[in-house]
C-alpha cells in the first residue's frame, strides 16, 4: 500500500488529512505551496490537470476532488476498521448521501453566502439580497441536520464515520468562516463538539 497526499493548510484538504488521521494509515505528505504557484507546475497537473488540492495519489493511481477521495478512502481502508460502512448496506447508502449532501447542497449554500459577506470576497460583487437568499438556505438545511440528529447519534445510525467528519468540516468552516450561528440547533451543536473533539479531527484541522 502507498499513499501520497499532495494538500495545503487551510483548504479542502485539511478534511482528507483529518480522515488518513482517524483511518491509521501511512501516507507521505507533500505540501504544495499555492502562493508560489506549485500547484500549476507541469509535474503537479499531470496529478490533477485543475491544478488544485487535495490530490492523493493511491498505490500509483492519482485521485482529485475531496468527495471522491474520502469515499475511495472509506471504501478501501475505512471498512474494515469500523469507519465506514460495508459496501451495498444501508448505511453505506447513507454515508454516500450525506457525504456529497454536505459539500454540494450544505457548501454550495454557504459558499454561496460567504461570497455575498465575506471580507475574503470583493464587496462591489456583494449582493444584500443573494447573502439573505443563502443565509435562509443555510439554516433551512440545519435544521434537516438537527432532526436527523434527534433520533441518532450520527449521520448514519449509532457508529461514527468519515460522513460525520466531512460535514462537520464544512460546519466549521461555516460556523468560523462564515459566523454562522448555530445555538437554535442544540442537538447539531451537541454532534460538532462530539466529532471536533476527536484526535484525528484536530490533528487535520491545525496542519500546518
Amino acid at each position: 500500500m502507498s499513499i501520497t497526499f499532495y494538500y495545503s493548510a487551510r483548504s479542502n484538504a485539511d478534511r482528507i488529512l483529518a480522515s488518513l488521521e482517524e483511518l491509521g494509515v501511512p501516507y507521505e505528505k507533500v505540501s504544495v505551496d499555492l502562493r508560489a504557484g506549485a500547484q500549476k507546475k507541469p509535474e503537479f497537473l499531470a496529478l490533477n490537470p485543475n491544478g488544485m488540492v487535495p490530490t492523493i495519489v493511491i498505490d500509483g493511481q492519482p485521485m482529485f476532488e475531496s468527495v471522491a477521495i474520502q469515499i475511495a478512502l472509506g471504501e478501501r481502508y475505512g471498512v474494515a476498521k469500523g469507519l465506514w460502512p460495508a459496501l451495498g448496506s444501508a448505511e453505506h447508502l447513507q454515508a454516500l448521501t450525506w457525504l456529497v449532501w454536505g459539500q454540494v447542497t450544505l457548501g454550495t449554500s454557504v459558499m454561496r453566502y460567504m461570497q455575498n459577506t465575506s471580507e475574503f470576497f470583493p464587496k462591489e460583487l456583494q449582493h444584500a439580497g443573494q447573502a439573505e437568499a443563502a443565509l435562509k438556505s443555510i439554516h433551512a438545511q440545519l435544521g434537516i441536520l438537527e432532526a436527523r440528529l434527534s433520533t441518532q447519534a450520527f449521520l448514519t445510525g449509532d457508529r461514527f464515520t468519515l460522513a460525520d467528519l466531512d460535514v462537520v468540516a464544512v460546519l466549521g468552516w461555516a460556523i468560523h468562516a462564515g459566523k454562522i450561528d448555530i445555538s437554535a440547533y442544540p442537538k447539531l451543536g451537541a454532534w460538532i463538539g462530539t466529532v471536533s473533539q476527536r484526535p484525528a479531527m484536530r490533528a487535520g484541522m491545525s496542519a500546518t
